[in-house]
């Protein structure tokens, strides 16, 4: 683990200070010996006075963090003993500074977020880095999830949809509006067209003909026999599908061209009848819903809801991963045109705005007691000596310069009095 550099820089400069007062005192030594005489008297108050200075200095940078050489003198290690009153100031000054909120509603107001969004959002590059950045996330999200979790959740909330669905009431509107403008008689033309195209086919009449010759050689063994010599069943029965079929096609070319046919009537109250069932008649709801349970408890529809969510998450996982796909294009057009929205719509910018304040609004009133209380609680809670630690590496290196200027300031005072002294010793009487 790597020294923190502030401890490095702290010690150097405690070392210089240090240095600095040992200077002084050596000086104040050497001027001694040497009689204090002539320019030594100067060395002398300058050195004397210095070291009071640096000395002084050093007690009221040391007092603000520990005892002097540990002893117990009164208004000293001043921030362990004031922890708890600067923890409740520091909690006071954020909360009155940062989190009142006509303060930060005002601050708000001049940075214009809404502006601010739209600007950056309207560059390509800008937009580009969050929808990846979003696409990212997305595929974080689906590495995190239980598999199994979700499955479960997909199936029991598909199922209990469709065992909450009222199947007759929905298909009685459904139908009754498949029905509306004539819809169901052209949905009848059609199929009858169908049907006239595939009786008309020259395969429909051979089958039927086979149909009816294995039919009357089965029931009326002896009749085929003797109409044989007579003319061939197969022909008879040729025949007959082609009058049948010729017969039934008529019938439908009448239905077709008549709008008012018997069987169009039937076909249309019929209809009716049935879509007003639907709607009312508690019997046929109940059948619908037995058939819709039955369906719903099919092993291939449980199956089929089970695996909706491994195709879900292969497509997903399918598109994140290209870096172009469509979910990521798709965010990042829209952002774009978010950005550029907010640019030329004042109307959006303002509402947008309204929004961000009053949430921030609700948010400061919110966080006000309870961050305040957890700074304090914090602070409070933090051990002595490493709060100490911590401020002295945060401020200590120049709290040093408190005892350089002490040093410094303290000799230019002593060479000041002796200059006072010398006048007054050298003014006449």
């Amino acid at each position: 683990m790597t020294e923190d550099p502030r401890r490095a820089q702290l010690r150097r400069m405690k070392a210089i200070a240090l240095a600095m007062l040992l200077a002084m005192l050596c000086g104040f030594v050497l001027a001694h010996a040497m009689g204090n005489l002539g320019v030594w008297a100067w060395v002398s108050a300058f050195c004397e006075a210095a070291t009071v200075g640096a000395l002084a200095a050093w007690f009221a940078v040391v007092a603000l963090f520990r005892h002097p050489l540990g002893l117990p003198i009164p208004h000293t290690a001043i921030i362990p003993r004031s922890k708890h009153r600067i923890a409740d100031s520091l909690a006071a000054f954020v909360r009155d500074h940062f989190l009142e909120p006509q303060t930060l509603l005002a601050r708000l107001e001049v940075f214009d977020p809404a502006a601010k969004l739209g600007e950056w959002l309207s560059r390509p590059e800008q937009s580009r880095r969050l929808a990846q950045l979003a696409r990212g996330w997305a595929l974080q999200a689906l590495d995190l999830r239980d598999e199994r979790a979700v499955r479960e959740a997909i199936q029991r909330f598909v199922v209990a949809r469709l065992q909450a669905w009222d199947a007759a009431a929905p298909a009685g509107e459904v139908l009754g509006l498949l029905t509306a403008d004539g819809r169901h008689q052209q949905l009848l033309d059609e199929a009858l067209k169908r049907l006239s195209r595939y009786l008309d086919g020259e395969a429909v009449k051979q089958r039927a003909s086979a149909l009816l010759v294995k039919h009357a050689r089965r029931e009326w063994p002896r009749l085929v026999g003797t109409v044989n010599w007579i003319k061939p069943v197969e022909g008879i029965a040729d025949d007959l599908a082609e009058r049948i079929a010729r017969a039934v096609l008529d019938e439908l070319n009448d239905i077709l061209s008549q709008p008012r046919h018997p069987i169009r009537r039937d076909y249309e109250r019929w209809l009716r009848g049935y879509i007003q069932r639907l709607r009312s008649d508690p019997e046929l709801a109940t059948r619908v819903a037995q058939i819709k349970q039955q369906l719903v408890d099919h092993p291939s529809v449980q199956d089929y809801v089970r695996g909706l969510w491994d195709q879900i998450h292969a497509a997903l996982r399918q598109d994140l991963e290209r870096e172009h796909g469509a979910l990521a294009g798709h965010l990042q057009r829209s952002l774009e045109s978010l950005g550029e929205a907010l640019g030329r719509d004042p109307a959006l910018r303002e509402a947008i705005n309204q929004h961000v304040m009053g949430g921030a609004e609700k948010l400061a009133l919110r966080l006000r007691g309870g961050v305040t209380d957890y700074i304090a609680q914090t602070v409070k809670g933090w051990d002595e000596r490493h709060l100490v630690e911590q401020l002295e590496l945060s401020v200590g290196r120049d709290l040093q310069y408190i005892r350089f200027n002490g040093t410094l300031v303290g000799g230019l005072i002593g060479l000041v009095l002796h200059a006072v002294i010398v006048l007054l010793e050298r003014a006449p009487a």
